[in-house]
């Protein structure tokens, strides 16, 4: 028997084990590959030529220097940045939940933190119809799952950076997806609130669902992904955390952003 590895306890393990019960049909997902791909920004490349697999059930950090192209590859894999050049595979946005950054939310628009987290049954139930009791519930449970329970009638806006990455990790529970794409989850986050979604993620990772994260802490990715991708534009670095995460990879990757040339033509490679 699974034992529950939430916030709160025994008191999540229902919802907890219909969300594990559920993620079955996702055993047979394909890998995601992305073949020498390719992303722009103002018409120079982001990231390029980028060829990985990631496999179903990863963990994986994505990890670089500040312009290394990190969040731009997240949002391609989400499906809200256009591809210039290469292909994503094996990919489907219906089965993607994504959580941005907590500075790309307008926390000034006029939500409970119940109605927020309601917002991940959208793509099931559409923008005009109001959930039921049956949904209201499982809002309920999911906000006691990531140890928020009590908070549901509370304001977004008065609540703290910890208590706000706890209710966007309660929607992207609802939304019960195979893939997700975490970007910058932990930024400015008090441990406590660290440890407690490292295990909701982890309880993902142990569910074979496959979550992709944006860090810029090595050390946490160091203890908590065991799979890195290291950009500086393109690949430095990808596969073990441990054999990635090298002294000498670090400064390749430090060297490679700080001398890219924005006014560089394009170049050309083809898939190996």
């Amino acid at each position: 028997m699974l034992e529950c590895i939430l916030p709160c306890g025994a008191r999540c393990m229902p919802f907890y084990f219909r969300l594990v019960n559920r993620v079955k049909r996702y055993r047979n997902t394909m890998n995601i590959e992305l073949k020498n791909l390719t992303l722009a920004y103002a018409k120079h490349p982001v990231v390029h030529h980028l060829t990985v697999t990631i496999k179903t059930g990863d963990l994986l950090a994505i990890v670089g220097p500040n312009g290394a192209g990190k969040s731009t590859l997240l949002n391609a894999l989400a499906g809200l940045t256009t591809i210039d050049q290469g292909s994503i595979e094996g990919i489907n946005p219906d089965d993607v939940a994504y959580l941005p950054q907590q500075t790309k939310i307008d926390r000034s628009f006029p939500l409970t933190v119940v109605e927020l987290v309601a917002t991940g049954f959208w793509q099931n139930i559409g923008f005009h119809r109001s959930i039921g009791n049956k949904e209201l519930n499982q809002c309920e449970e999911a906000i006691a799952a990531v140890g928020l329970q009590g908070f549901e009638k509370r304001m977004i806006n008065t609540l703290s950076g910890g208590q706000m990455q706890r209710v966007l990790f309660a929607r992207v529970l609802l939304q019960d997806k195979q893939i997700i794409l975490l970007d910058e989850p932990f930024n400015a986050i008090d441990s406590k609130t660290i440890a407690d979604l490292t295990k909701v993620i982890s309880s993902w990772h142990h569910d074979q669902r496959t979550v992709v994260m944006v860090s810029h802490d090595l050390e946490y990715v160091r203890k908590s992904c065991p799979k890195t991708l290291l950009i500086a534009r393109e690949s430095v670095g990808f596969g073990q955390t441990k054999n990635v995460l090298t002294t000498e990879n670090i400064n390749r990757a430090q060297q490679m952003c700080e001398a890219f040339d924005d006014s560089a033509d394009w170049c050309k490679r083809e898939v190996a």
